[in-house]
């Protein structure tokens, strides 16, 4: 695991602006909102050379908590090279107000090699080569069924969703994603990936905090290395960022609650498509909402529109019964509202272009390791699974919101299965909200 801050510079045509560092910022910014004295003249007081003594000046005399300063530091970029994709996952769940980016299962090495140590994600010394036996089953199962599949794809064009008049790289490289997004089930959730997020200082301060309270050593690991990087840019606030007893606890009761559900739910069976979906409209008798439906969503361009308050005042909360974790690492990345997983293995989601009996000895072999790990109470348990693990998962947020996610991943080039999930989710949603339906662009995700 590596991980890197990265120093943001103005550009040349910035060149006469104002110059300060994240933290000076976020005291200027500060002291600006106590006072009438106008920007220049508080900049005007600011030693540039010595900004560390203006920042401490401003932030003993405002008498600001660190965390309503803390967001004023402007984006702080890190990016974090070779972590596990579980890690990848929890650190988007918990960053809610994080922009940010995660390599794609498309372009990243799937071998043994691009794996952690067992010891490195806490692994039981016991069923270290068990699991290593697990996970080169897996990889191998990848390979052979990528192969296959791209060659099907080669002999019988017609599978894969081409446009018309796509030129032949075009093809070429929609073949290759019509094999490598069915194959990608068997990826292991512990493969390395790279990931870079970019928020303020306040809120990486409750992410570190946050990793750094988890019981799993990776997420220690790089609490700890991020805030290495971050003290170099924000040395006073990232100071707020060790592990704390409400988040341990907290942290303690979720893996608890994560293992008693995976033990009782536990399959390497798919599960049968279940989506849940419910919108409240509900207002406060002295501000009801008078816009019609049709009002807030008709004068929309595309997705990108605004909506009115008829839907961005509405609540949605959607979940299903069998996501993924290949989908789940995505569908987690929308950061509005509150996501919520337990990241169990309820079941095992294969395309219907690869038939689980093919397979059936290597997904009972990742079951029973899983099984021993949850057995023993193991928060590495999260790192037996493979892409393929359906877990619930649920998401609340504002109607406006949940519609630009629907059509986003119904839309143009939306993986096949995200399409099927939301497009499962408009249905429940059409059938609460049926004013809705004429407005909203539910797509066919066509080509892959």
């Amino acid at each position: 695991m590596k991980v890197t801050g990265l120093a943001i510079v103005p550009p040349p045509s910035a060149a006469d602006l104002p110059k300060v560092t994240p933290e000076l910022l976020a005291s200027v910014l500060a002291r600006y909102s106590r006072s009438n004295e106008g920007l220049a003249s508080i900049l005007g007081k600011v030693d540039v050379a010595n900004p560390d003594a203006s920042i401490d000046r401003i932030l003993k005399f405002v008498d600001y908590g660190h965390a309503s300063i803390g967001g004023l530091t402007g984006g702080l970029a890190i990016a974090l090279d070779g972590v596990s994709m579980w890690l990848a996952w929890k650190i988007f769940e918990i960053a809610t107000m994080a922009d940010g980016q995660e390599s794609s299962t498309r372009y990243i090495t799937m071998d043994a090699a691009n794996l952690p140590t067992p010891a490195d994600i806490g692994i039981p010394d016991d069923l270290a080569s068990r699991w290593l036996d697990v996970m080169a089953a897996a990889f191998a199962a990848y390979h052979a069924e990528y192969l296959r599949l791209d060659l099907l794809a080669t002999a019988k064009p017609e599978l894969v969703r081409v446009p018309a008049g796509a030129k032949p790289p075009v093809v070429a490289r929609l073949r290759k994603n019509y094999a490598l997004d069915r194959a990608r089930y068997f990826i292991p959730f512990a493969t390395r990936t790279n990931l870079g997020l970019v928020q303020s200082s306040r809120m990486w301060s409750m992410t570190v905090k946050h990793l750094d309270s988890l019981p799993n050593p990776e997420a220690k690991m790089a609490a700890g290395l991020i805030r290495e990087e971050l003290l170099k840019q924000s040395p006073r606030l990232m100071r707020h960022s060790s592990a704390e007893k409400s988040y341990e606890e907290q942290a303690r009761q979720e893996l608890a609650a994560s293992i008693k559900l995976g033990l009782e739910r536990l399959s390497c069976q798919p599960l049968d498509d279940e989506v849940w979906v419910k919108v409240d409209r509900d207002t406060p008798p002295w501000l009801p909402e008078t816009q019609p439906v049709s009002e807030a969503l008709r004068h929309r361009a595309n997705r990108y529109g605004h909506q009115g308050l008829a839907t961005r005042r509405a609540r949605v909360t959607f979940a299903w019964n069998n996501m993924a974790l290949a989908e789940l690492r995505d569908l987690n990345r929308h950061r509005t509202g509150h996501r919520f997983t337990p990241l169990v293995q309820g079941g095992f989601y294969l395309p219907p272009e690869i038939a689980h009996a093919g397979h059936a000895v290597l997904l009972k072999e990742q079951m029973e390791l899983t099984r021993e790990l949850l057995r023993r109470g193991s928060p590495a348990y999260v790192y037996s699974l493979l892409l393929g693990a359906q877990t619930p998962f649920e998401h609340s947020t504002q109607a406006d919101k949940f519609i630009y996610e629907a059509e986003l991943r119904t839309g143009m080039g939306a993986h096949f299965r995200y399409a099927e999930h939301l497009s499962a989710a408009l249905r429940e949603f059409f059938h609460q909200l049926p004013a809705a339906r004429s407005w909203v662009v539910e797509g066919t995700a066509e080509p892959e």
